[in-house]
């Protein structure tokens, strides 16, 4: 398998390289009758591209989005969707100097241990812009979420170990790093600012509130609800660490204090802690699903670094060019297509069985 597609029911194909003429995905099974225009998917694109803050990079990208096919008259047809992003800002000369060296942190290494080639401009395939398809089809799983009514909601919980103290979802997008208070994602940009000015990076945590989820998502053993979540949050490149609910503290805790007690909520079943995160046994309970994934700091900085080049010698690199100095605020977006989309599988499968 190549590892180029998502999902079992509702399936996701990306493709495309960071320098290349385009990038674009192709999602078989969306069931046909739903409203879909390209604004519809512009919002999400535009708070993921690049160039929309001074703490993001500065490639400059429309990100703009084409309909090639699945919709007739404004509602999709449920055969194959095909999306379309055309890159208009590439620079493949700014990696010229660096193609033979290894960049730390990167896949440079890696994939040419693999294929036996590998494309330096920006990473090709191992780029971060490879994600702009992933929100482009987690826009199209949105729409589908809406008529169940879940909403998924991300934001930056912390950068640089500054952690949100209020979790006031209405300025979310008001403020540059996408932080649910206004007051510490001041602080927040004021780290980012400094490690820029470093010629550095800072990584932080994402938090993400599910609503709405209905219980029974989630299949035992091995495609747990948290497993295929997992399995989907750790695919985008820059995360490094996943928790639910409690998440490490649950370590910390007793049986007693770490059990979520049912109660009637009228005449739903509801539980009167959330330790768990909404899943019970790999399956959702009906609470709010709550997670948090650790992003880490960008790995393109300038400062010099030690490495190896494609003829096995030791050699100094120098990342220079256009990256982000944090890129919380762009993963969220990609965070909340990336569940959106496991979610939608998650339901089909769902009523396979139903």
């Amino acid at each position: 398998m190549a590892g180029n597609t998502f999902g079992q029911v509702f399936k996701v194909t990306t493709f495309g390289e960071s320098h290349g003429p385009a990038i674009g995905v192709v999602i078989d099974g969306c069931p046909p009758n739903i409203s879909l225009k390209e604004d519809d998917i512009q919002f999400d694109l535009d708070r993921r591209r690049p160039g929309q803050s001074k703490i993001t990079t500065q490639r400059q990208e429309s990100d703009k989005v084409e309909i090639l096919s699945g919709v007739f008259e404004g509602k999709t047809t449920g055969t194959a969707l095909a999306l379309l992003i055309r890159n208009q800002d590439m620079r493949p000369k700014d990696y010229s100097n660096i193609k033979n060296l290894f960049r730390p942190g990167h896949a440079d290494y890696t994939f040419f241990k693999k294929y036996g080639i590998r494309d330096y401009q920006g990473g090709g395939r191992s780029s971060g812009r490879e994600t702009a398809c992933r929100v482009a089809a987690g826009a199209v799983a949105k729409k589908i979420l809406d008529q169940y009514r879940i909403k998924v909601i991300a934001y930056t919980l912390a950068v640089a170990g500054i952690y949100a103290k209020k979790k006031d979802f209405a300025v979310i997008e008001k403020n540059m790093v996408r932080a649910p208070d206004m007051e510490m994602a001041e602080a927040m940009i004021a780290k980012i600012e400094e490690a820029r000015l470093n010629c550095d990076s800072v990584g932080g945590i994402i938090e993400a509130i599910i609503h709405g989820a209905p219980a029974g998502l989630g299949d035992p053993v091995f495609d747990k609800l948290n497993a295929r979540l997992s399995y989907a949050l750790m695919s985008i490149g820059t995360i490094r660490g996943i928790e639910f609910g409690t998440g490490f503290k649950a370590a910390q805790m007793l049986g007693s204090e770490h059990n979520d007690k049912f109660y009637m909520d009228g005449d739903r079943v509801g539980t009167v802690t959330n330790n768990a995160g909404g899943i019970l046994g790999g399956i959702s309970n009906g609470e709010d699903i709550v997670l948090r994934v650790a992003v880490k700091p960008p790995s393109s900085i300038a400062q010099p670094q030690k490495t190896v080049s494609m003829e096995s010698k030791d050699a100094t690199i120098e990342v220079k060019g256009r990256h982000d100095p944090c890129i919380c605020p762009r993963v969220v977006p990609v965070v909340e297509a990336m569940i959106a989309l496991t979610l939608v599988d998650a339901l089909m499968l769902q009523k396979t069985i139903s």
